[in-house]
Order: C-alpha cells, then sequence, then structure tokens
C-alpha cells in the first residue's frame, strides 16, 4: 500500500460542495478525548472547522470516559436535545440512533469525497457504510493491541526489552526486585483497562479464527475451553506485578508511570502513543512499544472512532455539520490528528513517512489482510461487554475466585450473549 499525500483539492471540493449560502453555525461536539495527547489531537479538528472559512464554530464538550459521554448522549438525543456531532466507537454502539432515524444521512458527503476509495481496509467503512447509506464518519484507526514499557527501567532492571508478553513476565521479577512496578494498569470504569487487556490475551491464546468463531457463533464450549483457562491464570499471575494503586486509576495516569520510569510496561490501545508524543517523548531512545503480545505475531485491530452527526431542523447547521463531515476526513485534518492521536488515519493515500517507528510497525501490519483483527464490539452488544467488564474486573481484584470459575462465568456470558 502507498502512502503519499494528495493535494489539498479533495478536500476543498468536499467541503464547498456544502458550502451553498448558508450562513456559518456552532457545533457542539460531545467526546471522551480528555488526557493530554488527546486534546492536541482533537484541537486539530477543532482548528479546522474554526478556519473553515465560513465562520463556523466548534463547541467543545469533553466527558470523561466513554461509557460515560455515550450515556450523556443518548439521554440528550431521548431528552429531544442533540448536540451537533458525538464521538463513538465502531459497531453496535449506535445502531439504535440509525433505526431511530435520529442521525444525519452523509451519503452526498461521502459520494463527493469518495470515501469508498479512500477508506482502507474496508472493514473501517462498513461500520459507517449501512444499507448503502453514510451515517457516521470514520476518523482513525486504533489497536488495542500493543505493549508500552520504559526503555530505562528495563536497563535498570539489567533485562533485555520484550518482544512477547512471555519476555516480559519472565523479566517481571527483576524489574519488581529493582524497586519499581513491573505491570502497570488501571481499573477505572468498571473495568475497561483490565478487560482491554484480556480481549489481547483472548487473541493470542485463541488465534483469530478461533477468537472470532467463539465470538460469532455465541460458541460456550471455545469460551469454557483449557485456552481461555490459561488466559486467566496467566491474568492472575500478571497481577502480582502490579501495585495496590491500580483499583480506580485511569488509563492516561497508568501510562505516566511508564512515561515517568516508575513502571516497567502497560498493555494499552495506540492513544497511549499520544501520550508519550504530548511529554515530548520518541519511540527510538525513552519507550518501546510491542505490536500484540508477540512481535512474532504482529496483529492490529480495526477499531478506531468514528463521529455521527444528528438530524438538526435548521439548515444552517446541518450544512455546517456536512462541512465539518468533510473536514475531518481530509488529507491535511486526518495527518495531524493522527499523528497527535497516535492512531493510523482511515486514509490510505496520505503521507505518514514522518510517523514514529511505533507507527511504522503498524501501517505496516494493517496491509497484511490476515494481521488484522476484528474489533469485539462488532460481535457483541454494550450488554455483553459490560458483563465481561464486571467479570475480568472482579476475577482480577478478588483473589478467591479461582481460574476454572472465572472460565465458567465468561463461558456462559458468551453462550448468552446478544
Amino acid at each position: 500500500m502507498r502512502y503519499k499525500l494528495l493535494t489539498a483539492a479533495l478536500a476543498a471540493t468536499a467541503a464547498l460542495q456544502f458550502a451553498g449560502p448558508a450562513a456559518a453555525a456552532d457545533l457542539e461536539v460531545i467526546h471522551w478525548w480528555t488526557s493530554k495527547g488527546e486534546s492536541a489531537a482533537v484541537s486539530q479538528f477543532a482548528k479546522a472547522f474554526d478556519n473553515d472559512g465560513h465562520g463556523d464554530k466548534w463547541v467543545d464538550s469533553a466527558v470523561a470516559l466513554g461509557e460515560t459521554a455515550r450515556s450523556t448522549v443518548m439521554q440528550r438525543v431521548l431528552g429531544g436535545d442533540p448536540p451537533g456531532a458525538a464521538q463513538f466507537n465502531p459497531g453496535r454502539q449506535y445502531e439504535e440512533l440509525i433505526s431511530g432515524g435520529k442521525l444525519l444521512d452523509l451519503t452526498d458527503v461521502a459520494t463527493a469525497g469518495k470515501w469508498d476509495e479512500v477508506i482502507r481496509p474496508k472493514a473501517i467503512g462498513s461500520a459507517c457504510l449501512v444499507d448503502g447509506h453514510w451515517w457516521c464518519v470514520p476518523v482513525n484507526i486504533h489497536s488495542n493491541y500493543w505493549a508500552w514499557y520504559s526503555k530505562p527501567v528495563f536497563e535498570k532492571a539489567g533485562v533485555p526489552e520484550p518482544k512477547s508478553l512471555a519476555d516480559f513476565i519472565a523479566a517481571a521479577p527483576k524489574i519488581k526486585e529493582a524497586g519499581l512496578i513491573p505491570f502497570a494498569i488501571g481499573g477505572d470504569g468498571n473495568g475497561w483497562q483490565i478487560q482491554l487487556l484480556f480481549q489481547d490475551m483472548v487473541t493470542e491464546a485463541l488465534g483469530v479464527a478461533k477468537r472470532d468463531e467463539m465470538y460469532t457463533k455465541k460458541s460456550a464450549e471455545i469460551a469454557g475451553g483449557p485456552e481461555m483457562k490459561g488466559v486467566f491464570t496467566q491474568l492472575r499471575t500478571l497481577k502480582q506485578f502490579t501495585d495496590n494503586g491500580y483499583a480506580n486509576r485511569n488509563w492516561n495516569d497508568t501510562t505516566n508511570l511508564v512515561i515517568t520510569g516508575k513502571a516497567g510496561l502497560q498493555v494499552m490501545g495506540d492513544w497511549a502513543r499520544g501520550e508519550f508524543a504530548a511529554a515530548g517523548m520518541t519511540g527510538v531512545k525513552d519507550f518501546g512499544c510491542m505490536i500484540g503480545l508477540n512481535e512474532d505475531k504482529p496483529v492490529v485491530s480495526t477499531d478506531g472512532d468514528i463521529i455521527v452527526f444528528f438530524k438538526q431542523d435548521n439548515p444552517d447547521v446541518e450544512a455546517a455539520q456536512k462541512r465539518l463531515a468533510a473536514l475531518l476526513i481530509s488529507p491535511e485534518v486526518q495527518v495531524a490528528f493522527n499523528n497527535a492521536k497516535g492512531s493510523m488515519p482511515v486514509r490510505g493515500d496520505v503521507d505518514m513517512s514522518t510517523a514514529d517507528p511505533c507507527m511504522q510497525k503498524s501501517l505496516k501490519a494493517v496491509e497484511n489482510p490476515s494481521n488484522i483483527v476484528t474489533a469485539t464490539n462488532r460481535f457483541i452488544t454494550e450488554n455483553t461487554n459490560q458483563q465481561i467488564n464486571e467479570l475480568v474486573s472482579q476475577y482480577f481484584a478478588d483473589d478467591s475466585m479461582t481460574a476454572d470459575d472465572a472460565t465458567a462465568k465468561f463461558s456462559t456470558i458468551i453462550g448468552n450473549s446478544d
């Protein structure tokens, strides 16, 4: 796949297509990009919109934590006061908004911008292209499958940098002996960080095909099998290498433990790269990254963020919504946003040659379809997701729950999932 920068013509054409005689408008955008790196990234969207030449204004409504932000949006919609736009993740989170006729149809914007041609991989576009209509704008490709580590910590402990989770577990006792936290994790938001770790481990243990079979066929047999018991057993092993302050810690404070050399390694999505960048650190000398949980078997998930736009009564607001939709996916904005965010652009035709070594790994991996893992929220509902969150969080916190007990409960959840 080639990554070359298109001229501004395509973006300008798309934006002007929907400018017409409409007046400028203020658009409230609800999102959960609240960390230092995320704020730097979303400011690229706001800057582009505020300077689109039409006098439009981005009205920022940041709500910490994804599930809280999504709940806020749904309450606003049910109350008849929807925002102009909102962040979601690709998957089933917004299917009710589509079926309920709450979202603005962006098909004309997508057609003018040739989204079906420039968006890659196709799975990213399919999250927004439903029944022949575009209902959202994919803005990035995020992968959950990353581990980030402090090079100075591994050097201080006198252990080699890890190439797999097994390497790290072998090195963790030495890091602990050096008076540092080997494994950094947080437990805020009903345990989503622990579930992210868990899902990465599930993919490593089952392999992509068997993992997908488990979720798509709701296979209680796979979910209750020996590989899954092994995942829960290894998860308990990792717990002994974290610290007592993990319980309510958010993800970016967890990342900061690695940034400041207090902890060795964190398993977290590639948005963590934005925190390293915001701290002025590079992936050359300050920190290392492991793609997937085994560098010999690189995987990337086609997860990420999308922006939906809600139907409004004011035609000027609708015109501004479409201008913003076109800007979000324009080449220049894609590069600026994703370089700050730590994610990959959804366009396959932009120049990312200046990206750091970690992003270069993901750009290479995503070229091979066999490396791509479908995000779990494409398969399961939010209800099932919350049940898994609660289980892994409880298991991580409660040492009296055995791996057998946890595996049996996980099997029941999957077997009864929506």
